[in-house]
């Protein structure tokens, strides 16, 4: 029998999601939770885990196409009827683990003899499955992925090993008849393809394997002794006098769309108010550097970010009203009784803030191991939707690009977010003498609907204290 699976909500009721790369092909024989395809929503990319085990049949989408929730994303031909495209889907089979250890609810009938309640496919934990069985028309933004048939013809050539091991375990000869499609981003492949080249040819630089702008560029430069025009921008774009385009149209989408609508959202929601304090942190810096060289701490890097986060949970504990929200359906103050701490990581991609779920209960050493593996994953584009929702207070580290100070905008739906900024070396008034000391400038913006000065001043002082002389913390915590 087809069973078909359907694009599900992959959380926050995104209606969206593109197709990066299918880890699968027409032809292919796939194991029940078997991931299937990679699809980057608004906020990040998820691996998606087959609802079926048997053989695929139809891929409904290419790389690069934008899919809506709810519309027929695979179909598979599972074991258990008659073989054909008319078969209805029996019942749902049983649902597989998700990423994150959640599960997956599988089963769909064919849409034509489907009842009109039937549920559509949807993973379990990344949000409500669409209600109704009228199937969404797909939206073909940006192409270029090759062709299902091409792809299905050169995967049945190649004899197929170790079905239950993970996805990338495959015979060599597979590998070789139908290669990934390099991992990049949209404006990335937009960009690749005004200057002809094929990212296929592209060898990323970075540790995540994802192409970037650079390395199309670093390949571009090898091209400059080809043929005279083999290596030209399309001549709309190109300008007079050169073959740089004059200019370069990226399509709003993804991180950058969703974090535009964010910040748009609390700007003109939350009546946001900044206040800052310059702080001697030579006594954290000695600190981090104490532990540091620590050898009981090899492996773990504790940072002045780090630092601060634990300083910013002692603050939270002593000001409670910056670790709330307005509920402005229901009329009501949430007063949150934990801290998920939210950190502000700049990607490729866009800016991502996942959190730390309850860092006020986590050692130093753990929260600095917590904050490293969550920038790490950010980078590499697999936060899941679960860890960018939820967060209740946040902090960002403009510091590491070398800025001062700033007046960061909350996070929506959040009271405060702390902004850290460069150290500097700089003569300072130190015990009675003017010494050089290393300094940093705090910046706090907070929802004054919440949050009053008097309030964000004290927790300031708090924060500020610790980075002060970090011994205080031992009378907070």
């Amino acid at each position: 029998m087809i069973a078909e699976f359907r694009l599900p909500d992959l959380g926050e009721g995104l209606p969206e999601a593109e197709i990066v790369q299918w880890l699968v092909a027409q032809g292919d024989e796939v194991a029940l939770n078997q991931p299937i395809a990679e699809v980057e929503t608004a906020k990040a990319i998820v691996e998606l885990p087959s609802p079926f085990a048997g053989t695929v049949s139809t891929l409904h989408a290419e790389a690069g196409d934008v899919v809506e929730v709810g519309a027929p994303l695979i179909a598979f031909q599972v074991a258990g009827a008659e073989s054909s495209e008319d078969a209805a889907a029996s019942a749902a089979p049983a649902a597989p683990a998700a990423p994150g250890g959640t599960s997956a609810a599988a089963g769909a009938q064919d849409p034509s003899e489907a009842p009109a309640e039937a549920a559509v496919p949807n993973l379990v934990g990344y949000g409500a499955a669409p209600r109704g069985t009228a199937r969404p028309q797909r939206r073909r933004r940006i192409g270029g992925g090759a062709p299902s048939s091409a792809r299905s013809t050169a995967a049945t050539a190649a004899e197929r090993v170790l079905t239950d091991a993970p996805h990338d375990v495959v015979a060599p000869a597979a590998q070789e008849l139908r290669p990934e499609r390099p991992r990049s981003t949209p404006p990335v492949r937009a960009y690749a393809r005004e200057l002809g080249i094929d990212l296929a040819l592209v060898e990323a630089s970075g540790v995540t394997d994802i192409i970037r702008r650079e390395d199309v560029d670093r390949f571009a430069a090898t091209l400059d002794d080809r043929a005279p025009g083999a290596h030209e921008a399309p001549a709309d774009t190109a300008a007079a006098s050169g073959d740089a385009p004059r200019e370069t149209r990226i399509p709003i989408r993804g991180v950058r769309k969703h974090t535009a609508a964010a910040m748009v959202r609390s700007a003109f929601t939350a009546p946001h108010v900044t206040t800052f304090l310059e702080v001697d942190v030579t006594e954290t810096t000695r600190f981090v550097q104490s532990l540091r060289s620590d050898r009981r701490l090899e492996g773990h890097r504790i940072g002045i970010m780090a630092v601060a986060a634990k300083a910013v949970c002692l603050a939270l504990r002593a000001e409670p009203t910056l670790n709330s929200s307005w509920d402005e359906a229901a009329g009501e103050i949430v007063q949150y009784g934990y801290v998920h701490l939210g950190i502000a990581a700049a990607t490729e991609r866009g800016l991502v803030v996942p959190h730390v779920p309850d860092a006020d209960r986590l050692s130093l050493v753990d929260l600095a191991d917590e904050i490293g593996r969550l920038a790490e994953t950010a980078r590499a584009g697999r936060t899941t939707p679960a860890a960018l929702s939820g967060g209740t207070f946040s902090i960002t580290n403009f510091g590491v690009f070398g800025i001062d100070a700033g007046t960061p905008i909350l996070n929506p739906g959040e009271a405060g977010i702390l902004g850290l900024g460069s150290v500097r070396r700089r003569p300072w008034e130190h015990e009675g003498a003017i010494v050089l000391r290393d300094l940093m400038t705090l910046s706090l913006s907070f929802d004054h609907r919440l949050v009053d000065g008097e309030q964000a001043s004290r927790f300031l002082t708090i924060v500020g204290d610790v980075l002060r002389e970090p011994a205080r913390a031992m009378l907070l915590g």
